[in-house]
């Protein structure tokens, strides 16, 4: 448990940080107003934020700068929400009031109007990978090693791709491995496909069949969807800007990260509903180990209908992002309504 003097100065410090990107000394702090301690004093308690995991002291630089565990501490206690500038605020409400055709325009529109705000990347699951369901799934040999496997949703909506067929399994076994994931998955919305996969359908696989693992590859294979409208971006290139990413391969594995529809899919559909904050090596993908995730749901009579994500550097404006998360996953539920 953290003291009062160490809560103000951890946030201090946090504060600073994220606006400065340099290491905060004891000397900076101090001749901030709010604070009102000496240079000794608080270094002696950023000499125990440190000891506690708060804090991290880069190089030999003589100033600290938080952890993941500080993070998470100012995430969870100390954060204000901010109120939203009135700059901010215009922008948004010209969104909501805004007359679009289609629900796509919505999408497109606000994860552009979060990236600008931000300068962060934004990322925007559509309502479609929410609200559609599988309604049936099948697996046609086309002869060889190749078969078609077709996806059939609630709307009607057809999805195939071709996908090869290890020599070793016989269709006998891909035959009741396909009845098994019908019998669990129809009606589990296409966003939650994957995970479902490896829970539910593996544990029934894992007591009729010997190939078990070869014959989950060939579903997860048959489960990728080529529909990329599902998910939009926004700023992607705006991690170019930010200091901790001046290193280019650094770059690289996060736009790599960005260009896989499916993978963003996982990652998005495994998050609980609200606002969520994963922090650093708290996200899943060890290429946005050095990254902070913030997510919000927005939904229409309590149904999810999709995600709005915002990607940047641990050294994050928190307060400002969840502010804005907020306001615009609650008014997408109006704008929703429109299109229902």
């Amino acid at each position: 448990m953290l003291t009062e003097r160490q809560r103000m100065i951890l946030n201090a410090i946090i504060n600073d940080y994220i606006r400065s990107a340099e290491p905060v000394g004891s000397r900076s702090i101090s001749k901030r107003g709010d604070v009102g301690y000496s240079p000794a004093t608080i270094r002696n308690e950023m000499a125990d934020l440190e000891e506690l995991g708060f804090l991290e002291q880069p190089h030999t630089s003589a100033g600290r700068i938080p952890s993941i565990k500080g993070y998470r501490y100012y995430v969870d206690h100390l954060v204000r929400h901010d109120e939203i500038s009135e700059h901010d605020f215009q922008t948004l409400r010209s969104f909501f009031t805004e007359k679009m055709i289609q629900m796509e325009q919505v999408i497109q529109h606000a994860a552009m109007i979060l990236s600008s705000l931000t300068n962060y990347t934004s990322i925007v699951l559509g309502p479609e990978s929410f609200s559609n369901k599988l309604k049936h799934f099948q697996l046609v040999p086309l002869g060889g090693d190749k078969a078609v496997a077709i996806v059939v949703t609630d709307t009607g909506h057809v999805e195939n791709r071709t996908i090869t067929i290890p020599h070793d399994l016989s269709m006998d076994e891909i035959g009741k491995a396909v009845h098994i994931l019908n019998d669990k998955l129809i009606g589990v919305p296409l966003s939650r496909l994957k995970s479902k996969l490896f829970t539910e359908v593996g544990a029934e696989l894992g007591r009729y069949a010997d190939q078990c693992e070869q014959l989950l590859h060939v579903l997860d294979q048959a489960l990728e969807s080529e529909n990329d409208n599902r998910v939009f971006l926004s700023g992607a290139t705006n991690m170019l800007i930010q200091p901790e990413f001046k290193d280019v391969d650094k770059v690289k594995t996060i736009l790599d990260l960005l260009d896989e529809t499916p993978t963003i899919m996982r990652m998005f559909s495994a998050l609980p509903t609200g606002i969520q904050v994963r922090i650093g090596t708290e996200n899943d993908h060890e290429a946005i180990s050095n990254c902070s995730l913030i997510t919000a749901t927005y939904s229409v009579e309590g149904q999810s209908l999709g995600t709005i994500g915002i990607l940047g550097p641990t050294r994050m404006d928190y307060g400002k992002v969840i502010s804005l998360l907020d306001m615009l996953s609650k008014n997408m539920n109006a704008v929703m309504e429109r299109y229902k």
